[in-house]
């Protein structure tokens, strides 16, 4: 048979991609063919109409909507996460195969806008898809400036904060005047980070009209200081607004103006006035009261947050729980809070471990892993030291009860002893290659050695029980048909 898929992760950095091969394998050992549009961050080359013409089947395996998805109207469509894709291929195609023999029941003459969730999706399953709709579109923002931020801190000190404005002076034939540039670069695309993120937790709920609404929710959540928290709650009310609004009937000749121009705007009117009246003061002082929590951190009570975000970041490795986590740093470093650097040290040094830990064993101990495994640890190396957790992917779906409470353990370690060191960081990601901006440096990789070496003598042992398991269950055989 025939089958087309696309794959999607809210990243689109390493489980888009790892789904495609997976879908591919899995097709190629069946006997099948398939053709896969990977819309991740590299992009692919689209599917044609002529294979989605001759497809039996259509796979989306996906956490977020498909773009494009009126391409695929009258073919039988699977869905399923992203992770399904990853580690039950072969199921996938026997569902792909089932559904290609049942009819496929007629399109609505007048279909919906896509939305993010799908409408028979559980309210937990909407509600985590909407908030990684939001945070997946929030990340090139996030990488972009806080690499320039990086990049002026690494040029010009942690004084370039204190440059005046290029609009006002800029001296081209000088570093410093290049890292006053940078910074002022990336700190405006950082004011960009809670509007960005309440608009798309919004357009995930409600589609493109909610887009604006979101927007301006976020961009008042900013100006009365309600931060990254008062960016949730405006996506959220944004999205909830819309959706309201489109449920109210209007005569047929207002259809084709509602969702362009009175959506926006009377969603728009909504937001606004719920953020600047109602709900936006709450929340700031929520936020300064979280804000100020977080500087009395100390001793035990800094100790234990750090092993709680390494448990987060290496629970499943670029899901929920990690953006979780990695969400809750980044909109710390808002505060400019001492104790919000030292989160975002503690989670980008736990966020590390598990790639780096399965690269190290997978070196240390070859034979308890398998060739791709090995493969996979070298590439880990790199996907480890650049802040990229879902290296560690291939082989916590491998083997998940010895892999992931490994790597937890090693990361808890270095989420706590960050902590500890009272490393801290201004940049939201980049890993080793920022290390010029953390402070405290030799002690970060202190705690990031430690829970690499953890994580990694975890995995070791518990996969040496098994394979020594293994070893005596042979013996026995050989034993029982040699007697």
């Amino acid at each position: 048979m025939k089958f087309v898929a696309i794959t999607a992760c809210p990243t689109g950095i390493a489980h888009t991609y790892m789904a495609a091969e997976s879908l591919e394998q899995a097709a190629k050992a069946n006997g099948d063919t398939i053709v896969v549009e990977t819309q991740g961050s590299a992009g692919s080359e689209p599917l044609s109409e002529a294979d989605i013409a001759s497809a039996d089947a259509v796979i989306f395996a996906a956490d977020l909507a498909v773009r494009g998805r009126e391409r695929f109207a009258g073919k039988p469509i699977v869905e399923a996460p992203v992770k399904a894709a990853i580690n039950d291929a072969a199921g996938l195609f026997e569902r792909a195969k089932a559904a290609a023999r049942e009819p496929v029941p007629a399109p609505a003459a007048e279909p919906e806008l896509t939305s993010k969730a799908g409408v028979n999706d559980k309210a937990g399953t909407r509600f985590r898809q909407w908030l990684m709709t939001g945070v997946s579109y929030l990340i090139p923002f996030v990488a972009a400036g806080g690499l320039l931020i990086a990049l002026g801190f690494a040029l010009g000190g942690y004084r370039i904060s204190d440059a005046p404005a290029v609009t006002e002076h800029f001296d081209a034939g000088s570093v410093a005047g290049w890292a006053a540039l940078m910074f002022q670069i990336g700190s405006a695309a950082f004011k960009f980070l809670v509007p960005v993120l309440a608009g798309f937790i919004a357009f995930a709920m409600a589609d493109r009209p909610a887009i604006a609404p979101g927007f301006v929710g976020g961009a008042i959540a900013v100006t009365v200081g309600a931060g990254f928290l008062g960016g949730l709650v405006a996506g959220l009310l944004a999205g909830g607004v819309v959706l309201a609004l489109k449920k109210i009937q209007v005569p047929k000749a207002m259809r084709g103006i509602m969702p362009v121009v009175v959506y926006p705007l009377l969603g728009s009117i909504v937001v606004g006035v719920l953020m600047y009246v109602v709900v936006g003061k709450p929340i700031a002082a929520a936020t300064t009261g979280l804000t100020h929590w977080l500087n009395s951190l100390s001793g035990v009570s800094a100790l234990l947050l750090g092993a709680l975000l390494g448990l987060m970041m290496a629970f499943d490795m670029g899901g929920p729980v990690n953006k979780a986590a990695y969400a809750f740093a980044v909109g710390g470093l808002t505060t400019g809070a001492t104790a919000s650097l030292q989160i975002m040290a503690a989670v980008m040094a736990a966020g590390m471990v598990p790639p780096l830990a399965l690269a190290l064993a997978s070196t240390a101990r070859k034979k308890l892993f398998t060739e791709a495994e090995r493969e996979n640890g070298r590439a880990a190396w790199l996907l480890g030291a650049s802040f990229i957790t879902e290296g560690a992917i291939p082989f916590a779906a491998a083997d998940p009860f010895r892999v992931i409470p490994s790597v937890m353990l090693g990361s808890a370690v270095t989420g706590a002893l960050s902590m500890a060191f009272g490393a801290t960081l201004r940049a939201p990601h980049g890993g080793i290659f920022v290390l010029p901006l953390i402070g405290n440096p030799l002690l970060f990789l202190v705690a990031l050695v430690a829970g690499t070496a953890v994580a990694a003598g975890s995995v070791i042992v518990l996969k040496q029980v098994r394979f020594r398991a293994g070893e005596r269950s042979a013996a026995v055989t050989a034993h029982t048909v040699n007697a």
